[in-house]
């Protein structure tokens, strides 16, 4: 296939890419600048020049297609309204451009925040919606263009994909605890995290485009979810720090605006998008990454 990718460049589009050149498929890639256009081209990608507010270059990069694998979004957690205006344009102009052809459209989405404190499966639907919703209420918003002869399906990636060379919430939370001195997680540190390797979900993306029509809605999770108390205490143990527990009323403080997120239980399963995928995943999972050092150098 003919596949159009934005963020083809990024974390995740850097573990979804070679997964699609190795299978076969003929990678075309939204870049916004020149170093993204040679990074592109140097693994055998070629370059589609725009960016998320150019709605004209998504439209014709979609419209060229076979399909179309959208990682990109504006991580701006200063303008997180925004953002989600942003994310909600691409999604109607990318839809728009495949309204008919029965092409998919594959697009990220999150799995964590469907249902704190018990595990989220691909049957539960996200819990917002509309323009003011996390990411612009984008994964409704795609899902409703199965009805108009697209075949739409949410990537909903943990909120962690790790391995060397990431640089989010994980990394965060290492070099809060490297600045205060002490590893922390929230209370008891018992609420859960799930995680997925990146090479797995590079997998498990080309495999949900290669059977889209299987499901709408696929769960790249490597681990369900792991207790926040074992991620510090893995960070403490690289950094050689003591761990500790902060209370509740003092994870913003303490951890700034990750707090919120770090103490939050947020599991979630991949039981049902291994089952119609055919996918495994194979690579080593969180605390062995932060074990290797990858967070902590």
């Amino acid at each position: 296939m003919r596949v159009f990718v934005t963020g083809a460049s990024g974390w995740i589009g850097s573990a979804v890419v070679p997964e699609l050149l190795d299978a076969g498929h003929e990678v075309t890639g939204l870049a916004r600048s020149d170093e993204s256009a040679a990074a592109l081209a140097a693994v055998g990608v070629a370059a589609h020049r725009g960016s998320l507010d150019d709605l004209d270059s998504l439209r014709e990069g979609a419209a060229a297609s076979d399909a179309v694998v959208h990682l990109a979004f504006k991580h701006d957690f200063s303008d997180y309204l925004g953002a989600g205006r942003t994310e909600r344009a691409a999604i109607e102009t990318l839809a728009g451009a495949l309204e008919g052809s029965g092409r998919p459209l594959l697009f990220a989405s999150g799995a964590a925040l469907i249902t704190p404190g018990r595990v989220a499966t691909e049957l539960d639907a996200i819990p917002t919606s509309g323009p003011d919703a996390p990411r612009g209420g984008a994964e409704e918003l795609a899902l409703s263009y199965a009805d108009r002869g697209v075949l739409p399906v949410a990537l909903r990636f943990a909120p962690t994909v790790h391995g060397e060379g990431d640089h989010g919430f994980i990394s965060t939370i290492a070099g809060v605890a490297r600045e205060k001195g002490v590893s922390g997680y929230v209370g008891d540190g018992s609420n859960r995290w799930p995680a997925v390797h990146s090479r797995d979900a590079g997998a498990m993306v080309r495999l949900a485009l290669e059977n889209a029509a299987t499901g709408s809605i696929a769960h790249a999770v490597g681990e369900e979810g792991i207790a926040t108390r074992e991620i510090a205490e893995a960070i403490g143990a690289q950094l050689g720090l003591p761990v500790v527990s902060i209370a509740p009323d003092d994870s913003a403080e303490h951890f700034g605006w990750i707090g919120a997120f770090f103490g939050l239980d947020i599991p979630a399963s991949s039981a049902l998008t291994q089952q119609r995928l055919g996918w495994t995943p194979t690579h080593q999972g969180l605390l062995a990454d932060i074990a290797a050092g990858y967070y902590t150098r």
